[in-house]
């Protein structure tokens, strides 16, 4: 090997080590949990004692009535959640995009309940539900108003963790909203003022799509960690009433401690992986898409 190829590979050679610690470390666990998922195995057995059933875990799943309302659970919470993130966390860092005294301080002040612990999220927002001393239920009733049934009731118990997921959440995508509008290119905006753009049009026009890719990628995050929230929603309502509130982590925590089922809980997993993963490819796909449009577009603009 001549000198012009060690220099070509060497660092390829001092990335090797952790390239290959990392890989075993990625595949190993995920290739255990596919594999006992053809299983029917319980905590009580070591792995090599247990039976293997092919792909019952996943036909029964698939015929299972608790997973299949717990899965439409997740989807709406998922996307109830993300969307309103959204919503609310880029409104606000457009809003407040701009020179204000004492900005570092309010920003110190929205990212507060992303640093709270979900266990501690989960149980002051179930004190705050409660029916009789929670602090909502005491303003409705001291402004005249019936009490509501924020946890009890199944509707009511879906939106009541949607809001706790959105007041700590949105913080996250406030930071990284904010991060993006202030990254943006002033000549542009600067460009747009002296065109006579009005403010609402440098937002739609302008500074969104410049933004898009962040954006994506923010939504991307928040829409993969939303179907794996339990803790709040454990120590909030247990997936209650019935299965109202359960989603597929807390239904797959339930069936691996629970009911000690930890093949059908690996097969839950491995759905659940599956859809991440097309959820995370379609993000993927659809920023490759809009990025090819604005480079043909830039390369038409070049031209002409």
């Amino acid at each position: 090997m001549n000198s012009l190829n060690l220099n070509r590979f060497t660092p390829y050679m001092f990335l090797a080590p952790a390239g290959i610690v990392l890989t075993i470390a990625l595949l190993y666990p995920i290739g255990y949990m596919v594999y006992a998922s053809f299983l029917n195995w319980n905590p009580s057995q070591l792995i090599s004692e247990a039976e293997w059933v092919g792909l019952r875990n996943y036909t029964n799943l698939l015929a299972d009535a608790a997973f299949i309302e717990s899965f439409f659970v997740t989807l709406k919470f998922a996307f109830c959640v993300v969307i309103l993130e959204m919503l609310v966390g880029v409104g606000l860092a457009l809003l407040l995009d701009r020179n204000i005294r004492g900005m570092s301080v309010l920003r110190t002040i929205f990212i507060l309940p992303m640093m709270i612990a979900p266990i501690v999220v989960g149980l002051m927002w179930r004190y705050m539900y409660h029916p009789t001393v929670g602090v909502f239920n005491r303003t409705l009733k001291d402004w005249g108003f019936e009490a509501i049934p924020w946890l009890s009731d199944s509707t009511w118990s879906l939106i009541s963790i949607i809001i706790a997921d959105v007041w700590q959440w949105t913080p996250f995508i406030f930071i990284l909203s904010l991060a993006a509008l202030q990254s943006l290119p002033k000549s542009v905006l600067e460009a747009a003022r002296i065109d006579g753009a009005s403010a609402w049009q440098q937002v739609v026009s302008i500074k969104i799509p410049l933004m898009m890719p962040v954006l994506i990628v923010t939504l991307l995050l928040r829409l993969i960690d939303a179907f794996k929230v339990l803790e709040v929603i454990l120590v909030m309502t247990n997936g209650g009433p019935g299965l109202s509130t359960e989603i597929l982590a807390l239904r797959i925590s339930r069936t691996a401690s629970e009911f000690r089922e930890l093949g059908v809980a690996a097969a839950m997993s491995n759905l659940l992986l599956i859809l991440l993963l097309v959820l995370t490819l379609g993000m993927f796909l659809y920023n490759k898409i809009v990025e090819t449009k604005k480079a043909k577009l830039r390369a038409a603009v070049e031209e002409g």
